[in-house]
């Protein structure tokens, strides 16, 4: 660890601010939540209350692997934000613009074959069951009005 401290970290992409806690700031970078942080701190034996902002070069290139290939660190398979991917088959980690664009291609690909899940996208109505008579309304407020005093 080096004692030179950076306000800015560059991590994966994103721009981390080195006052952080490293898990608070591996938790920015899209697709990382604060389990999946913990365990890539638990897998390189780093001090949870360190600034991320005294991270070395090495560290920091370190946590970059860890991100780029988890299994091979021994992170399980059910943290991973991809599991069982549609084309591969496989587990993944997905992050920041990846993330985001395998997500729209999810849906735009149920769109596409029509299924339940795509015509519930396409419409804009809840997608995972929830009811929808009182919620989830857009627009004008359906309701019982008062009569004017008078």
């Amino acid at each position: 660890m080096s004692q030179e401290f950076r306000h800015i970290v560059r991590i994966a992409g994103v721009d981390i601010d080195g006052g952080l806690n490293i898990e608070e700031g591996l938790a920015k970078i899209r697709g990382i939540g604060p389990t999946l942080a913990r365990a890539i701190v638990n897998v390189l034996d780093l001090d949870r209350t360190m600034r991320i902002g005294y991270l070395s070069d090495f560290m920091v290139k370190k946590i970059e692997d860890v991100i780029a290939n988890p299994l091979r660190y021994g992170i399980p398979h059910w943290a991973l934000n991809r599991q069982k991917d549609y084309r591969t088959g496989g587990y993944k980690l997905l992050t920041g613009s990846d993330l985001v664009l395998t997500v729209r291609e999810d849906v735009e690909r149920l769109k596409r074959i029509k299924c339940w899940r795509g015509i519930r996208h396409a419409l804009g109505l809840k997608v995972r069951g929830q009811c929808t008579r009182t919620t989830g309304r857009v627009g004008m407020t359906v309701g019982v009005k008062k009569k004017p005093k008078g």
